[in-house]
């Protein structure tokens, strides 16, 4: 289902606290992800290294899964956000967290130059089959092996929520375009992304804990509401930033969606899927009663979905 509606939210970024904290505070640790440093006593800096750590892990065969389910729900964002973007023809577009190539399909069918770019290898693998014509990268935020100012646009759909140094990875995405060029990211908004929320709740229902080594939550959480959101690209020195909300109804069968999300996703997946048959059927039962006002007459399920766009310029 096509979204319904789409707001601009006015952000005033002067001087905007993100939750639980300034972001203007936020350190990043600088270096390859992989071989990141960690100065002594660095919690933030630790929690980042290990989020990242698990997102490679809980990311590892799930292109094809994902491709199938969730990304029928991440699509919807695509368009507004090439729009945020200003993508049009001759623009060179880069694709950050492309996953199945959803965003760089529609990129290059405005006519853009595209050059993609995800952290898990069969992302990669997928984009460059599905789109043989366009060059796709192996790169971990914060580091992207471009050269300054390469790109006249930057846009990444979900991929800011997966990284653990947020502040560090708009930074980076904001080097490689050049002066007066765009960059737009999304987000999901809760708690009105219902779409996904109903597995959390199903769990919490059920009463069953998270295990020790999945993160409570992602380091980008403190920026998903329109204000903090705007103040992270504006402290990495984008300018004329705005944010819009983007709200739609996401039609699905119940039985594939929770299919989809626990074969498709990592750390909705890792919390329900680890779990013995007779525990995960408790917390499906709980996921079905919890969809009862959302049922339509045909047995699917409308279910409220919000997300977030932040664009600025270079």
């Amino acid at each position: 289902m096509e979204p319904e509606t789409e707001k601009a939210v006015e952000c005033d970024v002067t001087d905007q606290k993100a939750v639980n904290g300034d972001v203007t505070d936020q350190k990043a640790v600088d270096g390859d992800v992989t071989a990141q440093k960690v100065v002594e006593g660095d919690v933030a800096g630790q929690q980042a290294v290990e989020f990242d750590a698990f997102e490679r892990a809980g990311w590892r065969g799930r292109s094809e899964a994902y491709g199938r389910g969730v990304a029928q729900i991440t699509g919807q964002i695509v368009g507004p956000l090439l729009d945020a973007a200003q993508v049009g023809a001759g623009i060179r577009v880069l694709d950050i967290g492309c996953g199945p190539g959803g965003v760089s399909a529609a990129a290059l069918a405005r006519g853009a130059v595209v050059t993609a770019a995800d952290a898990e290898p069969e992302m990669v693998a997928a984009t460059a089959r599905r789109l043989p014509g366009i060059w796709v990268e192996h790169a971990i935020l914060p580091v992207l092996p471009f050269e300054d100012g390469e790109f006249d646009t930057a846009v990444g759909n979900l991929v800011i929520n997966h990284v653990g140094d947020p502040p560090a990875a708009v930074r980076e995405i904001r080097r490689v375009v050049r002066t007066g060029g765009r960059v737009a990211l999304s987000c999901w908004f809760y708690p009105a992304m219902r779409a996904t929320v109903v597995f959390d709740e199903a769990v919490a229902l059920v009463g069953l804990p998270r295990p020790a080594d999945v993160p409570q939550t992602a380091p980008f959480q403190v920026y998903a509401q329109p204000e903090p959101f705007a103040e992270l690209l504006a402290s990495a020195g984008l300018t004329q930033v705005r944010v819009e909300l983007l709200e739609w109804r996401h039609r699905v069968d119940p039985d594939a969606w929770w299919t989809a999300i626990l074969t498709g996703t990592a750390r909705t997946a890792a919390v329900i899927a680890r779990q013995n048959p007779a525990t995960i059927e408790r917390v499906k039962e709980a996921y079905h009663e919890i969809l009862i006002p959302y049922l339509t007459g045909d047995g699917h399920a409308d279910l409220p979905a919000a997300a977030l766009i932040a664009s600025g310029t270079a």
